[in-house]
């Protein structure tokens, strides 16, 4: 049985998220770290005031993902498989030693600061559940023009979508695919409008940083949430990981590769569980789990377990 550890991306954040992280030394060690490669205090960036910034939010999430990583591997355990949702690759690749944790706290505040300064205001990201990949791409061919932008940003299951765009954009969507039959829309906490063209620029702005920045084949096989295919190339990572913000996120297909490739075990690093309720419709034969409110003994036992197997 090999094991998933799956870290969340933007919109799973949420007021104290590093405070209630584990009272561990490593754990307050990896914040340290974090705030001496900025030169600035990381605790005070998941206040609720805080988290109204792209940048901390991003940066409260890697920071989550790999100190809950590090804790696990401490413990003895090691994923056979590392995936992050949009800003949650960042975390996947310091674990698969793939970019030093470092370097991945600059370049995710810069790539922070890059979305936040494209668009300041009147653009995000909305949820449509309840309707097929079809009918929302109609709906966007619909609404979509240059005074009122929005574009599919993200799969996440098979009636499970997100849009981004303007906010215009997205609330003319909103209706009409409430009119189509749409169990729920919903604005996300996200004030920028990932994982479409609008943010191309930003990205290869990202590029660049990224060129001067040591980039290994990953230890742990990675699996692209753009491209649901495994990348063993540094090269191809680097790529994957400066552009994925003006890439359509494809979790759904992400999810499915790895349940193919033998993964039955999915742990879903910190913030949220939001990643487990997606991952149960795909892992029905398999074990889903949220590192956040799991206690650590029952994770060791329930990783342990799935290692045995995989042997």
């Amino acid at each position: 049985m090999s094991i998933l550890w799956a870290a969340p991306g933007q919109g799973a954040q949420y007021p104290g998220m590093l405070h209630q992280l584990p009272d561990d030394p490593l754990i307050q060690a990896c914040i340290a770290q974090a705030s001496a490669a900025l030169g600035e205090d990381m605790l005070a960036l998941d206040s609720s005031q805080a988290l109204q910034s792209t940048r901390a939010v991003q940066l409260c999430l890697l920071i989550a993902g790999v100190a809950s990583a590090r804790l696990l591997i401490q413990r003895g355990h090691c994923p056979d498989y590392v995936a992050g949702l949009s800003i949650g690759a960042y975390a996947a690749a310091v674990i698969a030693d793939a970019l030093d944790f470092a370097d991945a706290v600059q370049l995710v505040a810069l790539r922070g600061e890059l979305m936040q300064a494209a668009y300041p205001s009147g653009y995000g990201m909305t949820a449509v559940v309840g309707l097929e990949l079809g009918q929302v791409e109609q709906l966007v061919a619909q609404v979509h023009s240059p005074v009122q932008p929005v574009y599919l940003a993200n799969i996440n299951a098979d009636n499970q979508l997100v849009v981004a765009g303007s906010v215009a954009g997205m609330a003319a969507l909103a209706e009409l695919a409430k009119a189509a039959g749409a169990g729920a829309v919903k604005v996300l906490a996200v004030s920028v409008p990932s994982h479409c063209e609008l943010l191309a620029a930003p990205a290869a702005r990202l590029a660049e940083a990224f060129a001067k920045v040591n980039v290994c084949p990953p230890k742990v096989r990675y699996l692209s949430s753009s491209s649901a295919r495994l990348i063993l190339d540094a090269d191809k990572l680097r790529d994957d990981l400066a552009y994925n913000m003006c890439r359509v996120v494809n979790w759904q297909h992400t999810l499915q590769t790895a349940f193919e490739r033998g993964v039955r075990l999915h742990l879903e690093l910190p913030p949220g569980a939001v990643l487990t309720g997606l991952a149960r419709r795909v892992f029905k034969a398999g074990t889903v789990v949220a590192f956040q409110g799991a206690r650590l003994d029952t994770l060791d036992v329930l990783l342990n377990q799935a290692s045995r197997q995989d042997r």
